[in-house]
This record gives structure tokens, C-alpha cells and sequence, in this order.
């Protein structure tokens, strides 16, 4: 029977880890299946914060080969990554210098270098971007002001899923939802803003043209084929990963919101039109792109990085079951914090920058924890309340999507303190929303409405009851 199954092929990489996901459909179901996983993860080089750009080639090769291995062998594959870091390629196509990654500190002071060219107001009014330290708007400054020889020998700008298309199949493409991360995209018409390049001293030249998601990229180089075994057909699905993980929302409800919760916590709703008033720029929410060129009305949360830098801190002895079982016995902390401060972003010690923000050095590990969790929740209520004001939706349901929604007590803490419906059920959602991009550009689903309701009868979605 494997024979006439058609798989497709889901690389799926974010900041701590990578996998192979192969996807097939099976009794009007999706099925998925694991086949590789690989470590990942900034490391110093030069002084800076990088990605290991040859490694994860390396690895796209060994997931490759692990689908021979097994006798599964995809007709098509599509990679997503987080967004707004990228690489520039010289006139020979090879990479100058480094993938910097976007927790570099390179950009400190750099939102004050751009307003000389362009103020907030105006930089928010074109681009509906939220105004993060380290948007690739803030690193190209970085660059042309750091590494300005670097700047000037670039002849193609690619983000990293992009980059990673180009090694596998020698086509330059960059695809619109991560391009629109980058806060240089004119959000009405999601192409790039060729004006506002100019006039931050970026040589415009070097941005090629836009592509949608679906969009064909073609086969693999002869040299990769031969190496792995096989040839397969490259699609460009929504590449930066919350927007696939929005994709495989199993709901259509005007009336819910979704939260994609995994290293940073994305919550938001989609729109046929972007917001780019001043009340959207101040309340911090981004207009990102997404499938069928709707938009992501969303703010990002720092999320379960918090816990994630805790685990390593502690060398794994914790499980992240038990460190949610410590912060559910404690209970109510003694303070909260407020998770989007920068002082969270890459501490040294997150238990410390926590006590810190505190004020409070004689906390335990369990109510640091605590203090996560709470203010996690709190966070997630806010941003609802600020939801339903600035679109004048009545959000009475949140899906929560992703790895973290595994997390039972915060997914109990959400349901409670934001007194929303709150469903769970798509573990796997960024890489099945790759998947349903490849499908959908393949004609297995007619349309998005089609894809999401397979996605709701083929995983476990289910009502978050409150215990606490």
C-alpha cells in the first residue's frame, strides 16, 4: 500500500531544535510521523551570537536520508524557521559572514540609528510591525553601521528558511510571511518597501522579488538527489513558523483567538486587513503575513523560553512536567513580572533576572516558577482584553496551539485568570500547517476552510477543564 501514498515532507526548525515530519493522508486524516530530529542553537563565533548555517544543512541531508531509510520517500518538502534573522550571499552565491541570530546583542541602541531616518510612527504605519529589538530592521542597521564592508558586497538578501531553499535547490525565492517580519515590507501590499529601504541606507538591489506560499521552487540539485537517493519537488510554505502553526488552526470562529505556544508565545487574530493605526502601534500588536495573504493581528510574548532557560539552568535535572508540577503546588507567587522585559530576552540566570525584577533575592526555585506561570497567564488575559478592544471582536475562546499546549497548569491558569474557553489539541501544529501548505498547493484540499476541518477531526481538540 506505500507505494501509492504520497508523502510529504515537513522540516520544521526552531532556535532549540529541528525535525523531519512526514506527512500523509489515511482514512480522510492526516497522519504524521517523525523521522529525524536534530539538536540546534545560537553559539558564539567572532564575538557573536550565530547559527551553525552549515550544520543545519547537514542535517536537512541526514532527514532526507532517514526518509530513505525507512522506505518513506516524500514527493515534496517545505522548510519553516523562527523569522526575522538572515543571510547575504555574495555574486557567487556564497554566505558572507555568519546567520547572526536575532538574541545577539548587536542591536542595542540601534532603534535610535533608524530613527534617524524614520520615526517610529511612520516605520509602524508602513511596515504593521511591532516594534521588537532585534527585527531585521534593527540588525541591517546593525550591519551596515558594524560590518559596512559586508553590506556592500551583498548581492542577494535571503531570510534563513530561504537560505535553506537556495543550498537544497540553487533558486533564489524569499517568501512573504517571514519577509514580513523583517519590517521592511509595505504591509498593503506585502511587497517590499523599496522607499523606506532607500531611505535607511539598505542597497534595495539586493531583495528579490516576493513569493506566496504554494509557490513551486523545483527539484533538488543533481549533486543532493544523488547523495540521498532520491529527487523530490521544493514548495514554499508559510517558511516562518507561526504562520504555518496558524494554518492548522482547527477552527474558522470569528470569536476565537489563537495562541501559538511554544519559545515565544504568539496570540493573536486573523484579518482580511491589516491595522496599522497609532492605537495598534502603541498597544504593540504586528500585522504579520499569513496563508491566503490574510494577516496575523498578534502580539508576541516571551513565552516558554522563561521555563526553557530555567531547565538549562538547573542541567536538566527537571523534567518540564515537574518544574509545572512545583509551580502548581505553590500556588499564587509573591509578585509577577512583566514576561516581554528585555531583561528576560538572554540573561546570564533566569532564576536571578527574575529575583531581580522581583526584588525579591530570597525566593525559591518553586516560586520563581510560580511567578512564570502566573504572570504568563496574566499576560495572556491582557492581551486578549487589548484584542477585543482594538478589533471589536468579543473573544470567547483562545486555541492553543504548538508544543507548549502539553502544559497543563498553564493551560488551566489561562482558562481561569482570562476566563475564555480554552482548546488544546495541535501539538504538532507549525509543522502540520506546513504540511497542509504542501497539500493544499497540490490540490488534496480545495481550500483553507477544507484543510482546517481535517485538521479538527484528525487530532485530538478538546476543552481545557479548570482543576485549580
Amino acid at each position: 500500500m506505500s507505494d501509492r501514498i504520497t508523502y510529504y515532507l515537513a522540516v520544521d526548525i526552531g532556535a532549540s531544535s529541528g525535525r523531519h515530519m512526514l506527512g500523509w493522508m489515511e482514512n480522510d486524516k492526516i497522519c504524521l510521523e517523525e523521522v529525524y530530529r536534530f539538536p540546534n542553537g545560537a553559539v558564539k563565533k567572532n564575538g557573536s551570537l550565530c547559527w551553525d548555517g552549515e550544520a543545519l544543512y547537514t542535517h536537512l541531508i541526514e532527514g532526507l536520508k532517514a526518509c530513505r531509510k525507512k522506505g518513506k520517500i516524500p514527493s515534496y518538502m517545505a522548510i519553516d524557521t523562527w523569522g526575522v534573522d538572515y543571510a547575504l550571499l555574495d555574486e557567487n552565491g556564497a554566505l558572507i559572514g555568519s546567520l547572526t541570530a536575532y538574541r545577539d546583542d548587536r542591536t542595542v541602541g540601534m532603534d535610535d540609528e533608524v530613527r534617524c531616518f524614520v520615526s517610529e510612527e511612520e516605520l509602524y504605519h508602513r511596515t504593521g510591525i511591532q516594534k521588537l529589538s532585534f527585527n531585521t530592521v534593527y540588525q541591517l542597521m546593525a550591519h551596515k553601521l558594524q560590518k559596512p564592508e559586508e553590506l556592500a558586497n551583498a548581492k542577494t538578501f535571503l531570510m534563513v528558511p530561504d537560505y535553506l531553499n537556495y543550498r537544497l535547490t540553487g533558486k533564489i525565492a524569499v517568501e512573504y510571511t517571514d519577509a514580513s517580519t523583517t519590517a521592511l515590507l509595505n504591509v498593503q501590499t506585502g511587497d517590499w518597501d523599496r522607499e523606506l529601504i532607500e531611505k535607511l541606507g539598505y542597497p534595495a538591489e539586493i531583495f528579490p522579488a516576493i513569493s506566496k506560499p504554494g509557490t513551486l521552487l523545483g527539484g533538488l540539485k543533481p549533486e543532493i538527489a544523488q547523495a540521498v537517493g532520491f529527487d523530490l519537488q521544493v514548495i514554499l510554505p508559510p517558511s516562518h513558523d507561526t504562520a504555518s502553526a496558524v494554518l492548522a488552526l482547527p477552527t474558522e470562529r470569528e470569536d476565537a483567538a489563537y495562541l501559538s505556544s511554544g519559545t515565544w508565545s504568539l496570540m493573536g487574530v486573523e484579518r482580511t486587513e491589516p491595522a496599522n493605526d497609532e492605537g495598534s502601534r502603541l498597544s504593540n500588536f504586528t500585522n504579520e503575513g499569513g496563508f491566503d495573504m490574510r494577516y496575523r493581528y498578534l502580539k508576541n510574548i516571551m513565552g516558554l523560553w522563561m521555563i526553557q532557560s530555567v531547565r538549562r539552568e538547573l542541567d536538566g535535572q527537571y523534567g518540564f512536567g515537574e518544574l509545572s508540577a512545583m509551580a502548581r503546588a505553590t500556588g499564587e507567587p509573591p509578585c509577577r513580572v512583566n514576561v516581554n522585559d528585555d531583561a528576560f530576552l538572554a540573561p546570564e540566570s533566569m532564576i536571578e533576572a527574575i529575583k531581580a525584577v522581583c526584588g525579591k533575592p530570597g525566593m525559591t526555585l518553586d516560586e520563581v516558577l510560580a511567578v512564570i506561570y502566573y504572570s504568563l497567564a496574566e499576560a495572556y488575559r491582557d492581551t486578549l482584553d487589548e484584542l477585543e478592544a482594538r478589533t471589536g471582536r468579543k473573544l470567547g475562546a483562545l486555541y492553543i496551539i504548538g508544543g507548549g499546549s502539553q502544559d497543563t497548569y498553564l493551560n488551566e491558569l489561562t482558562a481561569k485568570i482570562s476566563g475564555r474557553q480554552v482548546f488544546t489539541g495541535v501539538v504538532e501544529a507549525t509543522a502540520t500547517g506546513n504540511l497542509l501548505c504542501q497539500m493544499l498547493a497540490t490540490g488534496v484540499f480545495a481550500d483553507r476552510r477544507e484543510a482546517r476541518e481535517t485538521v479538527a477531526r484528525s487530532f485530538d481538540v478538546k476543552e481545557t477543564i479548570v482543576t485549580i
